[in-house]
C-alpha cells in the first residue's frame, strides 16, 4: 500500500522537477510557505509541504488517504514519512522508508541508558533492521520502519507484549506467566525504576540510527557505533548480488579471493616490500567483482603492515585500510601522545582496527571497529575523526535552518564540541591521544629524542587483556597446543619462564611502563 503510494508520487510533476529539493529539512520546507503574506496565494504557487495520495484500504478494499512528507533528519539523512487513514473502516497506519540507498556497510549501535532523559534519544529503525534489549533478552525482528524515541519504540514493544494477556491467562496459564516476566521489568525500565539497561540496534542495511551526544564519550561504554561488512546471506536479503547458489563461492568480507581460472593463488607468491599486487576480490557494497590494490609498508622500528585499497566500478565502492601481521603478542598495549606543537601534527601515527582512541580534552573516543584500521598524521587522523563526526551530526554544506529540529541547547553543545575539535586540529590547543591495542598493533612515530634515546612526548605501556577482550578477539577459542593426552588446548605463558621485562610487568600489576614507543 505504502510503496505504490510511494511509486505514484515518484512519478508526478513534482517529483521530475529538478529544481526542488525534495528532501529538505522540515524548517526549509516551512519557510518555503510564506507564511505572513496577507495575499492568498493562487493554487499554482502553494507549496505543498505533505503530499496526499489517494490509496487502497486493504482492509476494507475502499479508497483511503496516504501522506507522505519527505525530509531530511538533521543528523542522520532523508527518509520518507507516509501515513494512512481510511475514513471507512477507520485504518490508520505510520511508517518510515529510507530515502536513501542501502549503505555500503551494515552498523551496529548499542546504547545503555542511565536516567530519563536518555528516554527522549530519538532512534530510527528501518525495516531491516533489529531492535534488541539486551538486559530482557527481547528481540523485535526486521519489520516496519520507525521513526521514534527510546521510550516510543519500548511503549511500542510493551503494547505488543500486552497485547494478547487477558485471553492468555485464561487459555495458556503457563505463557501468561512467562510473558508477565518480561512485562513488568518493561514497565519498570519505562517508568525509570531499572536503570541502567542496554539496547541495541543491528542494520544490514546501515540506514538505522541512535541519536548520541557530546557527552557520551563521558561514560565508558554509554554508546558505541561499529560498522561491518555484510555476508552474503545478508546481500541476498536485501537484494544486492547473486544469490549464494550463484556466487560460486563469493565472500562480502574484504578478503582476496582468486575467481575461477585465476591458477592456484599466492602462495608460491613472495610478497615484496614496496611492490603493489592486484587481487580479485567481492565487493562489501554490492557482492560483485572488484579489485582489491595491496602493498607491505614497513615501518621503522615497528613492524611490517598491509595497506589495501578497494575500489568498484559497478556500485562506486571505494575503501582503504590498514592491517597488521605477525604473532599475538602476550599483552596489550597502551600509548600516549602528548601534542603540544604543530610539530607534532605531523607524526605518523597507526590506528589499527582493534584499538580503542581517545582524547580526552576533546571529549572523543573512538571504539574498535568504528574507523577501521588507518596509517596518517596526527592531523590527518583527528581531521578524518572530525569530518566524520560532523558528518553525521549536521548536513554539512547546509545553513543552520537544516538543524531546526535540534534543541538549542543541544546545537550549542555540539558548536563547543567542534570548535575544540577545529583547534585540535590546528594545533592551537595541547591535548593528548590515548591509543589502547589489545593486540599491540598501534604506532606512534618518535621525533624529539633526548640524550637516552626516549621520547618525553610518547609514553607506552603494556598490559595484561582482560577476559572480555579475549573473548572479543577470539583468543578464548584458540586451541593450538597438545597436552599429554593428545588434546588441543589453550595457549598459556609461562610468566615464571618469562624475560625480565615481564617479571617486572608482574610486579608491576600486569603492566610496563616505558618512556618511548620501543
Amino acid at each position: 500500500m505504502a510503496d505504490r503510494a510511494t511509486n505514484e508520487y515518484l512519478n508526478t510533476e513534482r517529483a521530475k522537477n529538478d529544481d526542488n529539493d525534495l528532501f529538505a529539512a522540515i524548517g526549509k520546507q516551512v519557510l518555503g510557505l510564506k507564511l505572513g503574506n496577507d495575499e492568498e496565494p493562487a493554487e499554482d504557487d502553494r507549496v505543498k509541504v505533505v503530499d496526499e495520495i489517494e490509496s487502497l484500504c486493504m482492509n476494507c478494499h475502499e479508497n483511503g488517504m496516504t501522506r507522505l512528507l519527505l525530509t531530511r533528519i538533521p543528523y542522520f539523512r532523508e527518509i520518507i514519512l507516509m501515513s494512512f487513514y481510511c475514513e471507512h473502516c477507520h485504518l490508520k497506519n505510520n511508517e518510515i522508508q529510507p530515502a536513501g540507498e542501502i549503505q555500503e556497510q551494515g552498523s551496529k549501535y548499542a546504547f545503555k541508558l542511565s536516567s530519563l532523559d536518555d528516554m527522549e534519544r530519538q532512534l530510527v529503525k528501518s525495516d531491516t533492521a533489529i531492535l534488541r534489549i539486551e538486559d530482557l533478552q527481547i528481540e523485535v525482528p526486521a519489520g516496519r520502519g520507525r521513526l521514534t524515541n527510546v521510550e516510543g519504540i519500548l511503549s511500542e514493544v510493551l503494547k505488543d507484549l500486552e497485547g494478547d494477556q487477558k485471553l492468555r491467562k485464561k487459555e495458556d496459564p503457563e505463557l501468561y506467566k512467562k510473558i508477565n516476566g518480561v512485562v513488568q521489568p518493561l514497565i519498570k525500565m519505562l517508568i525509570g525504576g531499572r536503570f541502567p539497561f542496554t539496547i541495541s540496534l543491528d542494520d544490514p542495511a546501515g540506514n538505522s540510527w541512535i541519536e548520541p551526544l557530546p557527552t557520551d564519550s563521558q561514560t565508558k561504554g554509554k554508546y558505541t557505533h561499529s560498522q561491518y561488512p555484510r555476508t552474503p546471506e545478508q546481500n541476498e536479503a536485501l537484494g544486492l548480488g547473486e544469490t549464494s547458489e550463484e556466487q560460486s563461492g563469493g565472500s562480502a568480507e574484504m578478503v582476496p579471493q582468486l575467481q575461477p581460472g585465476d591458477g592456484s593463488g599466492m602462495e608460491d607468491v613472495d610478497i615484496l616490500e614496496g611492490q603493489t599486487y592486484d587481487l580479485p576480490v567481492f565487493c562489501p557494497g554490492c557482492a560483485k567483482p572488484a579489485q582489491m590494490l595491496v602493498q607491505m609498508v614497513n615501518i621503522p622500528h615497528f613492524k611490517q603492515v598491509i595497506v589495501s585499497t578497494t575500489h568498484c566500478d559497478l556500485c562506486g565502492y571505494k575503501t582503504n585500510d590498514v592491517k597488521t601481521g605477525g604473532e599475538v603478542p602476550e599483552n596489550g598495549k597502551r600509548i600516549w601522545l602528548h601534542v603540544k606543537d604543530a610539530r607534532d601534527l605531523g607524526r605518523d601515527i597507526l590506528k589499527s582496527e582493534t584499538c580503542l582512541l581517545k582524547i580526552p580534552e576533546c571529549r572523543v573516543e573512538v571504539t574498535p571497529g568504528t574507523m577501521g584500521g588507518r596509517f596518517t598524521t596526527v592531523e590527518g587522523l583527528v581531521t578524518q575523526i572530525r569530518d566524520d563526526l560532523k558528518g553525521s551530526i549536521f548536513d554539512v554544506g547546509e545553513d543552520d535552518v537544516s538543524t531546526d529540529s535540534m534543541p538549542s541547547d543541544t546545537r550549542k553543545e555540539w558548536g563547543t564540541f567542534f570548535a575544540q575539535l577545529d583547534k585540535a586540529v590546528k594545533g592551537e590547543v595541547q591535548y593528548t591521544i590515548l591509543m589502547e591495542d589489545p593486540l599491540g598493533n598501534s604506532y606512534c612515530q618518535l621525533l624529539d629524542l633526548d640524550d637516552s634515546g626516549n621520547d618525553p612526548k610518547v609514553r607506552t605501556q603494556e598490559y595484561e587483556r582482560t577476559e572480555e577482550e579475549e573473548e572479543e578477539l577470539g583468543l578464548a577459542d584458540m586451541k593450538t597446543r597438545l597436552n599429554s593426552k593428545g588434546e588441543y588446548v589453550r595457549e598459556t605463558f609461562d610468566k615464571a619462564s618469562s624475560s625480565p621485562e615481564s617479571t617486572e610487568s608482574s610486579a608491576t600489576s600486569g603492566t610496563k611502563t616505558q618512556t618511548n614507543g620501543s
